[in-house]
């Protein structure tokens, strides 16, 4: 009905590759990978010598200094194979892209080389145990010492967690000074004092390591810092858009996915003389599903083209992140539903996506924040002296 005009026939060519590998490194390995908890750092070094990861980074960092769209392709393929296990989005779109909008030129040319060949695993660490979306509350400390800062605490739920080499960390440089006192720090997990927790067990997305993080008084150089001291809440403020857009790509790109096996299995499975696809509830199910899938893909390309032209606001992409979660698990819950018992039984690829599926109204900003982001820029011209734009960046108190 719409046809895509995102992509040109590099990208294509792109997709067709990253399918290939798709189906030879990653398909026949996933279920054991969930069974283990964890994608072995081989896949990510073959990754990177495929050219998946890390796509934007400039050449002068050894990427290929290609447009967003190349890794929208990798998003997207990962997200219609159903397999979750490989952690590149974390890596390639919130780190990489961490380090090369803020980092010093020593940090971008010693990390950006290495995440582009898989040799170095990137992890964002902001999530504690007593803050989650309210970011500014984080308590883990990074005290000054002469030319070194000494950090301290604790992060939970880190994807990449248990392989990662390098941590985008968010610390409070000053406990006193609410989000004007969080600072960020490129640290390095080779480090004394730096320790991985256990592998956390989830509800879904069972292959991808995640885990808690601690640091004992682990001493990094003051040019760990990733930008200012003091502006780390700010930084992370300006990467929430793009985070939450490739959360919508991601959602988007399953339920499309959902729904055609769900065409496939319905279509050929018999019940009563006939198939299930043949009964006028399914039909009608199928196509109000379908057509939500069709309304949040062109709401999800318009944003990621609003995106590329630096037009993608925070509202927008909260509004994209919340209509998108919810279509995704909608769609994955009443697709589940049409392949009856076996949809249950683990082996079919639609349990593993509604098992997957949940996190997604939690990640990146649970539902509720992003209603309060939209809710509170939708009054906001109401209410003089206030400052709309940047009211509606976090949905987050700012002080």
């Amino acid at each position: 009905m719409f046809k895509r005009k995102l992509f040109n026939e590099d990208h294509d060519g792109f997709r067709s590759m990253v399918r290939r590998f798709i189906e030879n490194e990653i398909a026949p390995c996933h279920a054991a990978w969930e069974e283990s908890g964890v994608v072995p750092r081989e896949l990510w070094l073959k990754a990177g010598a495929a050219g998946m990861l890390c796509c934007t980074v400039p050449e002068q960092y050894g990427g290929a200094g290609a447009d967003y769209l190349f890794d929208v392709v990798v998003f997207e393929e990962m997200a219609r194979s159903g397999f979750t296990g490989p952690g590149f989005m974390i890596h390639c779109d919130l780190v990489a892209t961490y380090i090369a909008s803020f980092g010093s030129e020593a940090q971008k040319k010693k990390w950006l080389p290495l995440m582009v060949a898989g040799e170095a695993i990137g992890s964002l660490g902001m999530t504690e145990p007593h803050a989650g979306s309210d970011l500014k509350a984080i308590r883990t400390k990074a005290v000054r010492d002469g030319d070194d800062f000494v950090i301290s605490g604790q992060k939970v739920f880190i994807s990449n967690g248990q392989l990662c080499d390098v941590i985008v960390l968010a610390t409070k440089t000053d406990s006193t000074a609410g989000a004007k006192g969080v600072t960020l720090f490129l640290v390095d997990t080779s480090l004394p004092g730096f320790r991985r927790g256990k592998n956390l067990h989830k509800l879904g997305m069972k292959a991808q390591d995640t885990s808690e993080l601690f640091f004992d008084e682990v001493r990094v150089p003051a040019s760990s810092m990733l930008g200012e001291e003091g502006r780390g809440f700010e930084l992370m403020m300006t990467k929430l858009a793009q985070e939450r857009l490739a959360q919508a790509i991601r959602s988007a790109t399953v339920a499309e996915t959902v729904i055609d096996w769900t065409i496939e299995y319905t279509g050929n499975r018999k019940a009563f003389g006939k198939t299930i696809g043949d009964f006028q509830n399914t039909q009608f199910k199928l196509a109000e599903l379908k057509t939500e899938a069709v309304v949040g893909r062109q709401f999800t390309d318009k944003c990621i083209e609003n995106f590329m032209n630096g037009e993608l606001n925070a509202v927008d992409a909260a509004m994209a992140k919340m209509w998108l979660s919810n279509m995704h698990c909608k769609v994955v819950d009443e697709c589940l539903q049409l392949f009856g018992g076996w949809g249950y039984m683990w082996e079919y690829p639609i349990a593993r996506a509604y098992a997957d599926a949940r996190i997604v109204k939690i990640a990146g900003g649970s539902i509720e924040v992003m209603k309060h982001i939209i809710g509170r820029q939708l009054f906001a011209e109401f209410r003089p002296g206030k400052d709309a734009a940047v009211n509606g960046v976090a949905g987050i108190n700012p002080v």
